[in-house]
């Protein structure tokens, strides 16, 4: 069984930054994924970005040049740095690890508001 807790949600201004943190812990092979999903009132799901346990990034088009993700490989951690926050960013971010089967975390708000 894996277990992923995030941190770092909160409000900030459009143009402003966050930093999320996802860390796994558990049962956890030595090849995994792990990325953000968020989903905003009235809509589906989608994909942010994801990188391999060896590093190799993927983005939603909507946040390329804005948003980093990066692993923290040995401590099975993940981060999101999102920076030039824009209102439509605004939603529940999730941390979400692929090793073997999908775990999910809680969830964590993000709203971006003058």
């Amino acid at each position: 069984q894996v277990q992923l807790v995030e941190s770092g949600g909160g409000s900030v201004q459009p143009g402003g930054s966050l930093r999320l943190s996802c860390v796994a812990s558990g049962s956890i092979s030595s090849a995994y994924a792990m990325g953000w999903y968020r989903q905003a009132p009235g809509k589906q799901r989608e994909l942010v970005a994801d990188i391999t346990s060896g590093g190799w990034p993927t983005y939603a088009d909507s946040v390329k040049g804005r948003f980093t993700i990066s692993i923290d490989n040995p401590n099975t951690r993940a981060y999101l740095q999102m920076n030039s926050l824009k209102p439509e960013d605004t939603a529940v971010y999730t941390c979400a690890m692929a090793a073997g089967a999908t775990y999910w975390g809680q969830g964590i708000q993000v709203t971006v508001s003058s």
